[in-house]
């Protein structure tokens, strides 16, 4: 009797061990530098969806290719703030805000907080779910499909 509410599980020979909770597939995923990054997908009650597994799959690899894209829109998502401070907004002027000049100082200010492989607009879509150190309010999404990448969302 208490196996009836245990959660189902699946194991992936890349992906490991994922486990259905809350309606979707979780897991961890290996990054870089061996960190487990919390990952969900999508998939029926007994099993994730393949599109999905194949799509979890690649993200490890692409992110090599991925980064300079990510690392350009989570720039141009700064700039607003850059802005505000460069005009002396004393509303700006917040000392725990970082100012970034250049694209690639965005990697010193933010974390991978999450990884989600979900339907968008019916399409497989990934979510590298980002929270950055210039916006407390808000965890960004840097969204791909097919690969290619769609958009930063700044509301996740």
């Amino acid at each position: 009797m208490a196996g009836l509410f245990k959660n189902p599980a699946f194991h992936d020979s890349v992906l490991g061990r994922l486990e259905r909770s809350g309606g979707l597939w979780r897991g961890t995923l290996t990054i870089s530098d061996a960190t487990r990054t919390p990952l969900t997908l999508f998939g029926s009650n007994r099993e994730p969806d393949a599109e999905a597994l194949a799509t979890a799959r690649q993200i490890a690899p692409s992110l090599a290719a991925w980064r300079p894209l990510i690392q350009q829109a989570l720039f141009e998502h700064h700039a607003p703030y850059a802005e505000a401070a460069a005009a002396d907004d004393p509303s700006a002027k917040d000392s725990t805000k970082p100012l970034i000049q250049t694209p690639d100082q965005v990697w010193a200010q933010v974390s991978l907080q999450s990884v989600t492989v979900m339907r968008l607009g019916g399409v497989v879509t990934t979510e590298l779910v980002y929270a950055a150190a210039w916006d407390d309010d808000h965890l960004l999404g840097a969204r791909f499909q097919s690969g290619q990448f769609i958009e930063l969302c700044g509301s996740v």
